[in-house]
């Protein structure tokens, strides 16, 4: 199991080296210079080039960016640089160096299977607990592979409970209680993850009527589940409706909306006993029966029987920007600040810690982040703030390798992996919210970071909750809010190279 111990940092640390934990330190010393962008009033105005392009990008709402150079921090060119926007999840950024600076590079997550009472003969007289150590990369292979464990130390037999800790961080049924409820974006959290909190949903039609199945698949396993279950009824809408009944997440469907066949991930609502079925079903098949899985709120003393680890922080997280996946953004961020304060925090309040440490140590001034992935539409930072956040560790190289390249467009408007001006950065969306936040690199070799923020909160504020997964107009809005942060950043490139 993780060992969570009390934790303090300062900017001083975090850019002397703190985060290293191999031979070569990530940040080599702190820069020789402000980490706050100054401002320079003979580049901070509006050049016709830029309004035009805001103009002609058709892009509602608010629009604030700013532009520094990496080294020194000069603010080279801004607009409504401190106003506080939502960020969606360019918030992933921050949480990452967050991770990064509480438990370094190479740190590894660990579930465990714990044998509490004498093992004899191959039969433990007592329980035996499947405990989370906060892995958001936890899937059905791994929980086979604790099986396997648990049958080539001879264990034949388990007498009494079977029970999962997962309260090394405070289980929460939804990452953010306002997106509906069958979307698999924003599952549940606490100290153990299984395939995301998601659960495979497939339907098939036959000469009848429709199978169904619910499993936790994970190549090459396909466990069935019976915690979760869904039921077709005979309606056009709702697609779908949840039902928590304690212990079983109850979903229907509506018939209308099935074709002949196909598939779709829905979260689960209740993680340790999720973990808990699937784990069951394959130490069955090994020959161990396990009783009913049942929720432990204190960790038990006991013997480690089993164990599985996570795969290095590092790769987590470049994982975690790349495909921007919610639930490992939470569970990193939540699992830090238990860290660095020896208790299990709430969602709310785990943001303002990292709100706080940001203000320390990166030298942002205002940070307003309610959670750790962005997916809480009132977060607010300002592109001022980001930018501030990216200079103070683009010296050390902590997070650019990390992000994903942004593919600019060519003088044909499409985009291109050839672009002179190099750029990496974290993107963010929410329904008519788009940002972006990185790094560039001139053709001739100048850094820039930057950060870009769309909004239009008053169309946001009309969405109702069950029209959020595809509200109308949303798609095509990003798009274009996208194309007008290619062309900035091609601007950039070009304007500032030296």
């Amino acid at each position: 199991m993780t060992r969570f111990s009390s934790s303090k940092s300062s900017r001083r640390a975090f850019l002397g080296g703190v985060l290293a934990t191999v031979a070569t330190p990530l940040l080599a010393g702190a820069p020789a210079v402000s980490l706050r962008p100054k401002m320079r009033a003979a580049t901070l105005g509006q050049p016709t080039a830029v309004n035009t392009l805001l103009r002609d990008s058709r892009v509602t709402g608010d629009i604030v960016f700013a532009v520094a150079d990496a080294t020194t921090g000069d603010l080279l060119e801004a607009r409504n640089e401190a106003m506080g926007i939502a960020p969606a999840s360019v918030t992933k950024a921050i949480t990452a160096l967050y991770a990064l600076d509480t438990f370094g590079p190479t740190h590894r997550f660990t579930t465990i299977v714990v044998a509490v009472g004498e093992i004899t003969d191959g039969v433990l007289n007592g329980d035996l607990v499947l405990v989370g150590g906060c892995d958001p990369t936890l899937d059905t292979k791994a929980l086979a592979e604790l099986a396997k464990q648990l049958k080539e130390a001879g264990l034949r037999e388990v007498h009494g409970k079977f029970m999962v800790f997962e309260n090394a961080l405070k289980p929460l049924r939804t990452i953010d209680p306002d997106q509906p409820d069958h979307l698999g974006y924003s599952p549940a959290v606490s100290g153990i993850a299984l395939n995301y909190n998601r659960v495979h949903f497939e339907w098939k039609r036959g000469a009848g009527d429709y199978t169904v199945t619910m499993d936790a698949r994970a190549a090459p396993y396909r466990p069935d589940v019976t915690m979760a279950r869904i039921q077709i009824v005979e309606r056009s809408t709702p697609v779908y409706t949840y039902e928590d009944t304690g212990a079983v997440d109850k979903w229907t469907v509506a018939k209308g909306a099935l074709g002949k066949e196909g598939s779709r991930w829905l979260p689960v609502r209740h993680p340790g006993l999720y973990a808990g079925d699937v784990f069951a079903t394959l130490v069955r098949s090994h020959g161990i029966v396990l009783k009913a899985p049942e929720l432990v709120e204190e960790m038990p003393d006991g013997t480690t029987v089993a164990s599985v680890k996570s795969p290095p922080l590092r790769d987590i997280l470049r994982g975690m920007l790349k495909y921007s996946n919610n639930l490992t953004a939470e569970m990193v961020g939540l699992a830090a600040t238990r860290q660095r304060a020896t208790r299990a925090p709430r969602l709310a309040a785990s943001a303002r810690q990292m709100n706080l440490w940001a203000m320390e140590v990166l030298g942002m001034s205002n940070p307003a982040f309610v959670d750790h992935s962005g997916l809480g539409g009132a977060s607010r930072v300002s592109a001022q703030d980001m930018v501030r956040a990216l200079s103070a560790v683009h010296r050390n190289a902590v997070l650019r390798p990390l992000l994903k390249p942004v593919h600019l467009l060519d003088k044909d408007g499409r985009l291109t992996n050839d672009h002179p001006v190099k750029a990496d950065a974290k993107t963010g969306t929410l329904n008519f919210v788009s940002g972006l936040a990185g790094y560039i690199t001139t053709p001739e070799g100048r850094d820039l970071v930057f950060a870009i923020f769309c909004a239009d909160e008053d169309i946001r504020a009309t969405i109702t909750r069950a029209n959020r997964e595809r509200p109308k107009g949303a798609r095509p809005w990003a798009t274009r809010a996208r194309r007008l942060q290619r062309q900035l950043l091609a601007r950039w490139g070009s304007a500032y190279g030296v």
